[in-house]
């Protein structure tokens, strides 16, 4: 199998980057990753991050900046991932009034579209990354096509979540075969799910110390659950992927360093890294 860099979703670890940034990312590089995505800064200007991640041996490879962020200054949000030499910045999240079908969901393809413009003029490529609720259908389309039928291929790339994708009901390998040269980024994450209603969305956002229901659906290290790993990270290298970036919302194990683990133990048995 083609070797690919492999980056985390520092989202993963937000709890231990908010006690000791320099010491999760040296973590997270003895791990074996090539690269992060970000999931916020906290308090580090550009130019110190870079000099961080340049001392870790980490690249910056993408970052996910709320539309709220970007709505507010796109300017100021370009200027951070410029300095910082961040090649993607996704769009990560729709709130329920933003989603497709719903009333501002127009003006967030405007949006998207303007920011996009702007992305690509300071030599930055716009992702977006999907959940769920992109599949509800809009026009005849699920959510999703309807947004990147909308927004020209040089203004908004992919960020398929295959997590997101399967839990939606449809194939993640079939699905990011249709974006094949459009998809540069794929997110890596497995789940269990039995179908008993309890939602993924139940495990955002929880604090360290609350206790987690598993029951229904949990988030498991990659090969450790529903997914194909080896037919699935040829089908991110057959859409023409650069980065596999690995995501695991929360932890299932001991903690998310020991997930990570054995996630970078299944990309070396199937020889992607």
């Amino acid at each position: 199998m083609k070797k690919l860099p492999i980056a985390y979703q520092l989202y993963c670890v937000r709890n231990e980057m908010a006690r000791d940034v320099v010491g999760t990312l040296k973590k997270v590089k003895e791990l074996g990753f090539d690269g992060v995505e970000f999931a916020g800064f906290y308090d580090y200007s550009a130019q110190d991050m870079k000099a961080l991640l340049k001392d870790i041996g980490l690249e910056p490879v993408s970052s996910h900046v709320p539309l709220q962020a970007i709505l507010a200054d796109m300017d100021k949000v370009i200027a951070y991932h410029k300095e910082l030499g961040t090649p993607y910045i996704a769009v990560p999240y729709l709130a329920e009034e933003d989603r497709p079908g719903m009333p501002g969901f127009a003006k967030v393809l405007n949006l998207i579209f303007r920011f996009g413009q702007k992305c690509r003029d300071a030599g930055i490529q716009l992702l977006y990354h999907n959940h769920d609720f992109e599949f509800a259908k809009v026009s005849g389309l699920y959510g999703l096509d309807f947004i990147f039928q909308a927004i020209p291929e040089d203004l908004l790339k992919t960020e398929i979540d295959t997590c997101w994708v399967k839990y939606a009901g449809v194939d993640p390998i079939t699905y990011l075969a249709s974006y094949k040269g459009r998809a540069p980024v794929v997110h890596i994450k497995d789940f269990v799910s039995d179908n008993s209603g309890r939602t993924p969305y139940a495990l955002i956002g929880l604090n360290e110390d609350e206790e987690i229901d598993r029951s229904g659906f949990s988030y498991r290290p990659f090969g450790h659950g529903s997914q194909e790993p080896e037919a699935l990270v040829e089908a991110a290298i057959e859409a023409g992927a650069v980065w596999l970036v690995l995501e695991q919302d929360d932890p299932y194990g001991e903690s998310p360093f020991e997930d990570a683990r054995m996630s970078m133990e299944t990309f070396r048995r199937i020889g992607v890294k």
